[in-house]
């Protein structure tokens, strides 16, 4: 979930219109001369552009289906389209089933939670697009999930909470039962190459005690859909700056937040040097390149409340249940 950040000025025009001129540079010479221009004037011509938007992020949902079909047709092997398509092909053929019933579970996954965001969002008057879905043409899980742009500035910190939390709720409501008819339905593997999280154990042991240890199943369409949900998550849930994490931390601890995300990213620093593990480098880069910390919003001195600090704690608990430090077994 990627935010605006806030703006300088006191003119609720502005205040609307100055994030999104980075986004619309045409909108640039109507705020430029703001005693000259009348707001219905500005939003005529974002209305114009609303419908390049609305095509492009239909685009990107289609490309993202069509590369989620594939991982899920080829079997989750890393295979790139455009360049061996003929193996991709006579996986198709072969398991277009399986291909289309990934493609369905996982895109369901994304899109619950980006709805939890948007939804969230509208319910509390807060300019919101809708999603813009990754498409991974490396077939391995097929997509990097999806993001959506909102005015983040304008909201105080309860409506912050609101709008980032609803998004892991709404997605792992959908994962997590997915995850658990994968388990049940899959048949016993031990040479499945996707690693469990600490979560993904527990369930399993729990729905399939007659598995020996060091045994999953193997991969199927919702196991994997699943997995992927729980990945997604508990990345996102990561403390830090613009991911969902960051912005429940900022929403509990105010500006005090920031030395938490500072923290986290050189914790995760620390353990990539430790470990030696590089698989998480670019995450890393990532994050440290978006910005460790969070943008100011509107009202940030009224705590969330009781509730909101309490759930926003337990929160926390997410990315440690899903994390796994080599997703990808390639030993």
């Amino acid at each position: 979930m990627k935010w605006s950040s806030p703006d300088k000025t006191s003119s609720g025009l502005k205040s609307l219109s100055e994030p999104i001129a980075r986004l619309y540079p045409a909108a640039i010479a109507v705020m430029r001369s703001p005693d000259s221009h009348s707001p219905s004037e500005l939003e005529i011509l974002l209305a114009r552009r609303r419908p390049r938007r609305a095509r492009l992020q239909g685009l990107l949902y289609l490309l993202t289906c069509l590369t989620t079909f594939a991982a899920g047709a080829v079997g989750w092997q890393p295979l790139l389209l455009g360049v061996d398509d003929a193996g991709i092909a006579a996986a198709v053929t072969g398991h277009w089933d399986r291909g289309l019933l990934y493609m369905a579970a996982v895109m369901a996954v994304l899109t619950a939670h980006e709805a939890g965001h948007y939804v969230a969002a509208r319910l509390h008057g807060i300019p919101a697009t809708l999603p813009f879905f990754i498409p991974m043409p490396i077939l391995l899980t097929g997509t990097l999930g999806a993001v959506i742009g909102m005015e983040g500035s304008r909201a105080d910190r309860r409506q912050l909470f609101d709008i980032a939390v609803a998004g892991p709720l709404a997605g792992l409501v959908v994962a997590v039962p997915l995850l658990a008819l994968g388990l049940l339905s899959g048949t016993a593997d031990g040479s499945n190459p996707f690693a469990l999280s600490p979560f993904t154990g527990w369930l399993q042991s729990l729905l399939r005690p007659e598995l020996a240890p060091g045994t999953t199943v193997a991969p199927n369409a919702l196991f994997m859909a699943g997995w992927m949900g729980l990945l997604v998550t508990g990345l996102n849930m990561i403390p830090v700056s613009q991911l969902d994490g960051g912005h429940i931390c900022y929403a509990v601890f105010g500006r005090r937040g920031n030395w938490v995300a500072r923290a986290a990213l050189l914790a995760a620093i620390l353990a990539v040097v430790i470990s030696g593990r590089l698989n998480w480098v670019a995450l890393v880069v990532i994050v440290t390149f978006l910005g460790v910390d969070h943008p100011p919003i509107r009202e940030e001195r009224e705590p969330p409340g009781l509730f909101r600090t309490a759930l926003g704690l337990a929160m926390f608990a997410i990315p440690v249940l899903t994390f796994m430090p080599e997703p990808l077994l390639l030993g």
